[in-house]
Formats: structure tokens, sequence, C-alpha cells
């Protein structure tokens, strides 16, 4: 389905001689008008990319100022040395030296691959324009398709569209793989991954003031109550949550009182702690840190696109019993996507015809028939000129004479 960003769409809608009802039309404004507001949108594309870049520069940077350190030292305390010991020493030396290289080399072609993938989505965004918009957006409908099978876990789905659509350089799956490892941990009740991802991008999430790390040191603790095994959990305690305290006391006060509750409790309050929702919320938690982390919307792109097309058709028409088929907010799948939407402010309402999709105005006025429905001059004028002066109606069969239609007055 191809998504709706503008809202450029019309609704076609039906309507009886005692109650008119009208659907909006969102009429298509200046092509580069378009294309600028379009770009608005595009905010991850940039966004993902550079902060992958950053972390990698980042993390290169970290292991060679940890590398460079034990060298200094190791030469620092090499002191008086025998020739023997002083050829060994150097040996050692110029090994480690070659290891850094290597280690440098390979950070070096991991951020030149950032860079590229940086600079191809910038020459993406820079080669819209009114004269290729229909591939331009069609190669958007690909990149938001596989970001919407990468959220949903179809990692094989969405790395075959890519391929297939040459767009690897325009998604996000390595980054989203990142995540699945960290997922499937936690899915199968192992918080280790996603200790090591906290620890890999500590700053950002101390910057942030997540408390992600804090729920996993949490579940670990209580999964050692859950065993029963007590010394081992207030050991663990005096290691990893005491350092919490200061802010987190309330938290840790109910989970040491675990401790003494057990997991086979009665009580709601702490047996809540051990049901096992608590691992599907901090797979949530960890998705909305990583989404935060790389500057990624939290919801799916592709629902971000569609609610901003249904922003735009949503009126109280919509949720009728007699809504046409034809609007999309008819299909209970996209009611519920526009749920929290606002009602459109619709200031000029426009009439489209059920048969021709054209609009009723002024040049073709609405007519109604016998039976109540009402459809354009046009349609009708063509069927009565086929059928020697009969029309039928598509929706009932009601057939009349062209001679008994009357025209509609829209107010």
């Amino acid at each position: 389905m191809e998504p709706l960003p503008n809202g450029n769409s019309t609704v076609a809608t039906t309507a009886t001689a005692t109650n008119t009802t009208t659907a909006t039309s969102i009429h298509a404004g200046n092509p580069s008008s378009k294309l600028t507001e379009s770009l608005k949108l595009e905010h991850q594309l940039l966004r993902v990319p550079f902060e992958h870049y950053k972390k990698t520069i980042r993390a290169n940077h970290r292991v060679v100022e940890k590398e460079v350190t034990a060298l200094m030292s190791v030469i620092s305390d090499s002191g008086d040395l025998s020739q023997d010991d002083a050829v060994q020493h150097l040996n050692s030396l110029v090994s480690r030296l070659q290891g850094l290289k290597r280690k440098l080399e390979d950070g070096n072609r991991v951020e030149n691959l950032q860079a590229q993938r940086c600079r191809a989505r910038i020459d993406h965004l820079e080669s819209a324009d009114a004269e290729n918009m229909s591939e331009w957006n069609n190669i958007r409908l690909k990149r938001i398709l596989v970001d919407y099978m990468l959220r949903m876990s179809y990692y094989d789905t969405a790395t075959k569209l890519a391929e297939s659509s040459n767009i690897q350089d325009l998604v996000d799956i390595e980054i989203f793989y990142e995540a699945k490892r960290v997922i499937d941990a936690l899915r199968n009740k192992e918080v280790a991954p996603a200790l090591a991802w906290c620890a890999d991008n500590k700053s950002r999430l101390k910057k942030s003031k997540s408390k992600f790390e804090f729920q996993l040191r949490l579940q670990e603790f209580i999964e050692l109550v859950r065993t029963e095994n007590n010394v081992r959990a207030v050991m663990y305690a005096r290691k990893y949550l005491a350092p919490w305290a200061s802010t987190y006391m309330k938290e840790l006060q109910k989970v040491f009182a675990t401790l003494a509750f057990t997991s086979n409790t009665g009580c709601e309050i702490y047996k809540v702690l051990f049901e096992p929702k608590q691992w599907d919320y901090l797979m949530d938690q960890f998705k909305q840190e990583f989404c935060k982390l790389y500057g990624m919307t939290l919801e799916p792109l592709l629902n971000i696109y569609l609610q901003a097309g249904l922003s735009a058709l949503k009126t109280p028409f919509c949720y009728e019993d007699d809504c046409t088929k034809e609007d999309p907010l008819s299909q209970e799948s996209f009611r519920k996507l526009a749920m929290p939407l606002p009602f459109s402010k619709q200031h000029h309402s426009k009439l489209v015809c059920y048969i021709t999709k054209e609009l009723m105005d002024t040049e073709n006025p609405p007519l109604v028939l016998p039976n109540g429905y009402v459809y354009s001059t046009k349609a009708l004028e063509e069927m009565a000129t086929k059928n020697s002066g009969k029309i039928t109606c598509p929706r009932t069969g009601l057939v009349c004479n062209y001679t008994e239609v009357t025209k509609a007055y829209i107010s």
C-alpha cells in the first residue's frame, strides 16, 4: 500500500437526499512545496547512520587509548634490562604495536563504511526533484517497508527486499541485528547481552538518565531469589544494586523484600515481580532505549506515514455503518491506527461520485434517484444514453427513467 505522507487523497463518498454527507479532498499543491514537506520526514534517515558513526568512532578511540596507555606503562616499567631481555621486550612491544595497527585498520575500515553510508543517504535526499519524484517515492516506500519488517522481526524478508532493491545503504539492517541479539537473549531470560550493550553505551544512557541497566540488575536479583539462592542474591545486591540506592531507594526496598516473601508469595505487590511479563517489559524498555539512542522513531515509519494521511481523511462519517468501502477508514485495521488521531477539520467539503469517482460541482452537479442515492450528472447521463433513458442504481438495483431524477442542492 502506498503511504500517505502528505494526506493528498480524496475520499469517495455517497449521500442520501435527506442527509447529504460530504467528504474531503486535499488537493495536491506546488510540487516543490510537496518535496520540501516530504523531506522534513526524513530525519531518521540521516540521524541513525550518523549516531552509529559517532558510536564507532568513540569505540575505536577507547580501544586506542587503552592500548597506548598499556604500552606506555610497559615502556616506563622496562628499567635496566640485559641485552637478551631488552630484545625480547622490544619484540613484545613490536608485536603489541602491530596488533594495535591491525585494530586501527579494522576500525578505520568500519568508520569509512559508516561515512559512506551517511554520504549515500545525503546523495539520495539531494537527488529528489520534481522530475524523478515517482522513482524517488518508490525507493522511499521500499525503505519504509524494510523499516517496518525489521521492527516486526522479519529480518530475512527485510534483507532480501533491501538487496533486491539495491538500497542496503539506505536502510539500517545491521543496527537492527544488533538489537535482535539483545532481544533474543531477553526472550530467553538472559541479561548478559543487554548488560554488555549498556556498558558499550554507558555515557549516552547516563546522559539520558536511563534506568534500563538498573532494571536489568533488579531482574537478575529476582532470578537469584526465585532459585532460593539468597546468599548470592545478597552479595549481588551489595555489588551491583547498592550504587543505585541514592537514586532508586524505593524500588530497591521493594525488591529486597522478596528475600522474605519468596517467589511463592500470594502478596500481589511482590508476586508481580516474579511473573514472566517482567521480561516482556524489559524487552519493550530496551526497544525504547535503543530507538532513543539512535534517534529512531518509536513507531514504525509505515505507521507514521499512514497516520499522516489518515489524519486528513478521518471524519465522523468514517465510523458510520454506511461508510463507503472505498474509504480506507472503513477497514478495521485503519480505524485502529487512526484511533488516537483527531478528526480532520473540514472547511470546504467535496462530494465525489460513487460511479465515476469524479468531483461533483457546478459543472457536474449531483442528482438524486427516487431511492435517495446520489450520483453525478455525467454518470447518469452516460448510463441513460446507453440504456434508452433507463438508469440502474449500482447499489440497490432500482431501475428508473432519467426524467425521474432530481437535482441535489448542497448548502
